[in-house]
């Protein structure tokens, strides 16, 4: 049998990524088939970063052509190219950041800011350049649970230079102010002072910067979510009936102002007592399934209840550093693929390739 180019993707259009649930072909990721006479060269470039999960896909395409008869040697080289994409209608990208990911909820008190650190280090453990955002004025946590002191440098007096830990960028009003002093400011400050950290902050190179987003769903969420250029939103929940009524109504207000819904990730979906092992959902049992059921969107994944995602957040380690071969680690990790991943099946950003056009009377 004559090894063709078309028998390579056919056969490959068989293969499903496991991370996008898409065959590699269909979603582009097979590029530069090279043959000579029975063997075969080709690379596999991913939209997402998978640093974690390079070998496995690998073998399984190799492990998909070996099937071709005849076939020779294989040589298959996967890698990640992570591009800008679209965000909502009248908003446009930052400067230097090609992706910009918002993480939100309801209500508080569900895991949304230990989520947020968790998802920014994953995706940098898998590849990513990655900033993360503490978008809660009143309460900003990332300072304590990134282990970051001091105040970040300017050289301009100007813009800022974002604050670094673990491998990513950051930035908070928590940097700025001190921890006892409170924000006693209205809306239009508070959303102002955001937008400030946004846009003043010099974020090198980004990736993806994640946005922890203060909890509700009143009108400074609403403003900052019509304000901020955002790719796609991840919902944070956890199983209790009263938690998803309010997750809900966080999707419906990125909704109404045209963000993709990435998925929804549910926290403390389930305990596991420490002294005799027994399993219990003390918050209740499939309620993020259910949610993201009614909705058509992605479960992107559970999350325990677990003292040490506490207890390492609170000393500034967050887990997927401090034990990144863990279980939790690795579903924070399965997390940020799938975000990434469905963010790589959106639309791109086209804006860089069309020129600024400038009228001038003449």
């Amino acid at each position: 049998m004559a090894i063709t180019e078309i028998l390579i993707q056919s056969t490959l259009k068989l293969t499903i990524d496991p991370n996008t649930d898409k065959d590699f072909v269909s979603s582009k990721s097979v590029k530069n088939i090279q043959i000579s006479g029975n063997d075969v060269r080709l690379d596999v470039v991913l939209g997402y970063p998978a640093a974690s999960q390079l070998d496995a896909i690998r073998t399984l395409v190799t492990q998909a052509l070996q099937s071709i008869e005849g076939i020779g040697t294989i040589t298959v080289n996967v890698g990640s190219r992570i591009v800008a994409h679209s965000v909502q209608r009248g908003g446009n990208l930052l400067p230097n950041v090609k992706n910009v990911i918002a993480v939100a909820s309801g209500k508080g008190g569900v895991g949304k800011s230990t989520t947020s650190v968790n998802l920014a280090l994953a995706l940098a453990a898998e590849g990513a350049t990655v900033g993360l955002l503490d978008a809660d004025i009143y309460g900003p946590s990332q300072p304590q649970m990134l282990g970051i002191s001091g105040r970040p440098d300017s050289a301009d007096g100007k813009s800022i230079e974002p604050m670094r830990a673990h491998g990513i960028q950051a930035m908070s009003i928590g940097f700025l102010v001190d921890t006892d002093t409170p924000m006693v400011w209205r809306g239009p400050m508070v959303t102002g002072a955001l937008e400030q950290l946004l846009r003043d902050t010099r974020w090198q190179d980004l990736d993806y910067l994640v946005i922890d987003l203060p909890p509700g769903t009143g009108d400074i969420q609403l403003t900052l979510a019509q304000k901020i250029p955002v790719t796609g939103a991840i919902i944070v929940t956890t199983p209790q009936d009263i938690a998803l009524l309010d997750a809900r109504k966080g999707l419906k207000m990125f909704e109404k102002v045209g963000i993709p819904i990435l998925g929804i990730v549910e926290n403390m979906s389930t305990h596991v007592c420490s002294n005799c092992g027994h399993e219990e959902h003390i918050f209740g049992e499939g309620g993020g399934a259910l949610m993201a059921s009614d909705y058509n969107i992605d479960l992107l994944g559970s999350l325990p209840l677990d003292m040490s995602i506490r207890v390492q957040a609170d000393g500034g380690i967050p887990t997927v550093v401090a034990a990144p071969e863990s279980v939790i680690a690795n579903s924070y990790k399965q997390i940020a693929r799938k975000a990434a991943s469905k963010i790589a099946m959106a639309s791109l950003d086209h804006s860089a390739k069309f020129p600024n056009i400038v009228i001038k009377n003449t």
